[in-house]
């Protein structure tokens, strides 16, 4: 077959899946905004596109967010028009759709079968929306508005696609029905035959200790630090949790941007506000023991994950990260918020240990009663590492129904 990939920053989850789609020896191209020249990568042929100018147009500020993926959704439909002039036509279009770009592709190619990564739809009830209090909308009314907007996106890739693919129940479930009844729940996959634990790892910090699992590691890990992901609760209970624990290194990793939600005060950081809010009730001798990377290469950060002895995870109902369940198949001992997508993959005391969200306390208490039992870290580890290669393993489950998903997509009718 030929197939055709589009995602704004290729191959994002489709790593896996592009890939063996080429070894097996469909023809595959992707459309991207990552690259400035065409290139091939793994058997997969990786075609730019660039954002069209425009001139200065006021638009009206509810639809910012259409007029943003309406702009990407034009440029990557010129670029699928010049494609086709020069003759090519897929039989299959896999579009992360979060972008817009895919908008406008099923008139370039009507015969074309389209299926969509459907990441999240966005819902205006609780705990969607509103989730944390210390983070109110200005007018709750008008935010239901944005929101109801903001799906505009999504409702337009509907009436173009045949079907679709999520990560997990939690995310398929926001989606409306009809198009709900459409998308088969797939996750990413994780290289497990990799991601796994060893004893004689070594983890160096720059200017700070060598780390083995000699010592009480304790990590964090986000793409940024962010209330999204709990920072502000993980910095609060860590005065606490440094005191209680005086030979605690405590790692943490993220970057300073966001990626989900609202930015903060102009020339703020997340991280910096809440570094800024905590380091008083931190002594020097302390606040040596905490270590915040940035973002590391891929090869550290597994690292990491094996050489930490207790995994902090935290996260609104939201987009699971990678990370959670990377750490799962290290058989990190978890301490994790006891928010919806979290407790599709995890189950207290079973596979982890689940707080709430907001209740900084309890995440130091479950840290600190993990730290100092090893019989407890080592059940919960082996068991989320169990259940890992049983439900989200690459190889053995999740590449497979992902190839089933498409060869199903290429039989459909348009």
């Amino acid at each position: 077959m030929k197939i055709l990939f589009i995602h704004q920053n290729f191959p994002g989850q489709f790593k896996h899946l592009a890939v063996e789609l080429a070894r097996q020896g469909h023809e595959v191209k992707a459309l991207t905004l990552r690259v400035k020249e065409r290139t091939r990568w793994n058997g997969v042929d990786i075609l730019p596109y660039a954002l069209q100018k425009r001139s200065e147009q006021r638009t009206h500020p509810w639809v910012l967010d259409l007029d943003s993926k309406v702009t990407r959704a034009e440029s990557c439909y010129r670029a699928a028009r010049m494609l086709r002039d020069q003759g090519y036509a897929p039989d299959v279009i896999i579009a992360h759709h979060g972008w817009g770009e895919a908008m406008f592709l099923r008139d370039v190619w009507p015969a074309a079968r389209m299926g969509l990564y459907c990441e999240l739809y966005h819902l205006t009830d609780y705990p969607h929306a509103g989730f944390d209090p210390e983070f109110p909308v200005p007018d709750e009314m008008d935010a239901e508005i944005r929101i109801r907007l903001k799906n505009l996106n999504n409702h337009l890739h509907f009436e173009a696609a045949q079907a679709g693919i999520s990560p997990t129940h939690f995310q398929a479930d926001t989606f409306p029905h009809p198009f709900r009844d459409k998308i088969t729940v797939v996750h990413d996959g994780i290289n497990t035959d990799m991601l796994q634990r060893r004893d004689d790892v070594r983890f160096e910090i720059e200017g700070g200790p060598v780390l083995t699992r000699e010592d009480e590691v304790v990590t964090f890990v986000n793409r940024n630090l962010e209330p999204y992901r709990g920072y502000h609760v993980f910095m609060r209970a860590l005065p606490r949790l440094l005191r209680e624990r005086p030979h605690a290194q405590v790692v943490v990793v993220g970057g300073d941007g966001v990626s989900y939600g609202a930015r903060p005060s102009k020339g703020q950081t997340w991280k910096q506000i809440y570094i800024d809010e905590v380091r008083d009730q931190i002594p020097d001798a302390d606040w040596a023991r905490v270590h915040f990377l940035g973002r590391i290469p891929y090869d550290r950060f597994v690292r990491l994950l094996q050489v930490g002895r207790v995994h902090l995870y935290l996260t609104y109902p939201f987009v699971l990260s990678w990370s959670l369940f990377e750490s799962m198949s290290c058989e990190a001992a978890i301490v994790a918020s006891a928010t919806a997508p979290v407790q599709e993959a995890l189950t207290h005391d079973a596979t982890a240990r689940l707080v709430d969200f907001f209740d900084g306390d309890a995440l130091v208490d479950q840290a600190i009663d993990l730290l100092e039992d090893s019989d407890a870290r080592d059940r919960l580890g082996r068991a989320a590492r169990a259940h890992v290669r049983d439900t989200y393993d690459l190889r053995r489950h999740c590449l497979p129904r992902q190839l089933k998903w498409v060869s199903d997509l290429a039989q459909m009718s348009v």
